[in-house]
């Protein structure tokens, strides 16, 4: 394991213990999982699992062109950080955090910014850019731009606001960050337009941000936001556009999350009608307070979602990455095995070819330990450059066949982005038996440490839930707010580091490892990767 990630992780421990005790219990069962993902080869020794999610809370604004994010956005923190208009005003991901009032004012920083800090969600974002728009992610300033601001609402928080979605425009790096964004965040708002529901063009939209909701296991955090919706009450029944709006996003599939309406008043056109003004009113006061109650929450949400990551994780494990890599491994093996017979009976056919040629037809005493000791130097001779061809032919067969499977292999898999590939490799290198049915590193020991796993996380969970409820009413009541303990260390290198830092002090999105000398150490070999990355 790098020095690097070793400081990472340490960094990450102090943050947890200043800023959230009840993460901090968590951080060795990472690093257990760390250990295992090591062996298996899906994580290499300059990553961690922890380092493949965000530990900020966040939460991600999406949708179409002059659908109200940014104002949004601007109400919710009390300030115009955001520019807004009818027409696209900014066309990057722009990282909103919390900076000290004393520090100066507000300020814009540029991509890289992100880029090069392991602290936020977007860290190395370049090379994951790059994999899938060639010379695109040295243009890292054209996608990415943080800005901070002092105001209190947002302390604590991560905030990332998306340019507009014109769905036939998009660039595959862009689509690349926002699928990046959307598994690493807390809450999902998606803000479409009132103004233009058009059910084929909320699809095409749909289909670009969300169209793998339905399947997600934390569908719940997606909120379908329609906006500016009093334009509606010029209409003679509001309610179609509503109802429009509704069929669209069911036609997309996406049966889960949540679905709001709302306006902003002050941009909001005069409604006449008193009665419908204050029907729409109220309709819009009981969706924003929903929403806003859920924003305010998001670092509860936080907890649960950093928990859940070990769960889901586990589970691609058991179902997907451990099948899919006994299954290449055996298709490696037939084909090895394959080529090996074809190759020897290709030899066998050789020689007798060459001794028809010849004329050279055995005799019944050919074979009689009398010709054999008469001719022993050239049977050795013989064997010996028969076992050296098929042993070099046998060694050329494994890595060919293994180079033509591993090119079907994910090089980033699953929530965290797990390296099958590698892994592939690691089971089918030189001195790896042809015959083990499993990926190396995997046999009883490791399901057995799954499943220690798996009860761990079921613990972390029930702590959770005591700490953050009491159906039995017989707790006293705790603060889910702790303030840092008293022996916190105080993470004063952080503060020179970055003046952005979300909350002013605090490590963000730092992604560790809890980093004894004995987990340091590890138990076998590894890969990693970055969500390219993956922000830590």
């Amino acid at each position: 394991m790098s020095d690097f990630l070793k400081k990472r992780l340490e960094r990450l421990e102090s943050h947890m213990q200043a800023e959230n005790p009840a993460l901090l219990d968590v951080l060795p069962t990472f690093y257990k999982f760390d250990k295992m993902l090591y062996r298996v080869g899906l994580l290499d020794r300059e990553s961690s699992l922890a380092s493949r999610i965000s530990w900020w809370p966040l939460i991600s604004v999406l949708g179409t062109f002059s659908s109200g994010k940014s104002t949004f956005i601007n109400d919710y923190i009390g300030e115009k950080i955001q520019d807004t208009g009818n027409q696209a005003v900014d066309d990057k991901f722009t990282v909103i955090c919390h900076r000290s009032a004393g520090v100066g004012g507000n300020r814009t920083l540029p991509g890289s910014a992100l880029d090069a800090d392991p602290r936020f969600p977007f860290f190395r974002i370049s090379g994951e850019i790059e994999k899938v728009a060639q010379g695109e992610g040295k243009h890292i300033e054209s996608y990415l731009q943080l800005r901070t601001t002092a105001k209190e609402r947002i302390k604590g928080k991560i905030l990332i606001d998306s340019p507009g979605f014109d769905a036939d425009d998009q660039r595959r790096s862009t689509l690349r960050i926002t699928d990046h964004i959307i598994d690493l965040s807390d809450m999902v708002l998606v803000f479409f337009d009132a103004r233009h529901p058009e059910p084929g063009a909320m699809q095409d939209t749909l289909e670009h941000l969300v169209a793998n909701t339905v399947s997600r296991t934390d569908a719940s955090k997606f909120f379908y936001v329609l906006n500016q919706i009093d334009t509606a009450a010029k209409e003679d029944n509001p309610e179609d556009i509503t109802g429009a709006w509704q069929r669209a996003v069911a036609q997309a599939g996406l049966g889960a999350g949540q679905f709001f309406t709302i306006y902003n008043e002050e941009a909001a056109n005069p409604i006449e009608d008193e009665g419908l003004r204050e029907r729409f009113r109220a309709k819009r006061d009981h969706d924003l307070k929903k929403i806003v109650e859920r924003m305010d929450e998001v670092d509860l949400q936080r907890n649960y979602r950093i928990v859940g990551v070990l769960e889901t994780v586990a589970n691609e494990m058991e179902h997907d990455i451990i099948p899919r890599l006994t299954e290449a491994k055996d298709r490696w093996r037939r084909n090895v095995l394959l080529g090996d017979g074809v190759a020897l009976g290709g030899v066998l056919l050789l020689v007798l070819g060459a001794m028809l040629r010849f004329g050279w037809m055995p005799s019944a005493d050919v074979f009689s330990f009398a010709w054999i000791g008469a001719h022993l130097l050239d049977v050795t001779v013989g064997v010996l450059a028969v076992i050296i061809l098929a042993g070099s032919f046998h060694i050329w067969l494994r890595g060919f066949v293994a180079r033509r499977i591993a090119a079907g292999l994910p090089e980033a898999f699953g929530h965290v982005e797990l390296n099958l590939r590698q892994a592939f490799e690691k089971s089918t290198g030189l001195f790896r038996s042809i015959f083990r049915p499993f990926p190396v590193g995997w046999g009883k020991r490791d399901r057995r440490q799954l499943r220690i796993i798996r009860e761990t996380v079921a613990n972390h969970i029930q702590e959770l839930n005591d700490r953050y409820a009491d159906p039995s009413g017989k707790t006293a009541p705790v603060d889910p707010v702790q303030p840092p303990r008293e022996d916190a260390a105080p993470i004063v290198a952080d503060k020179s580091r970055s003046p952005a830092a979300p909350t002013g002090d605090a490590t963000p999105t730092e992604a560790p490892t809890r980093h004894t000398s004995a987990d340091a150490s590890g138990g076998g070999g590894g890969s990693d990767t970055q969500k390219g990355n993956a922000v830590a």
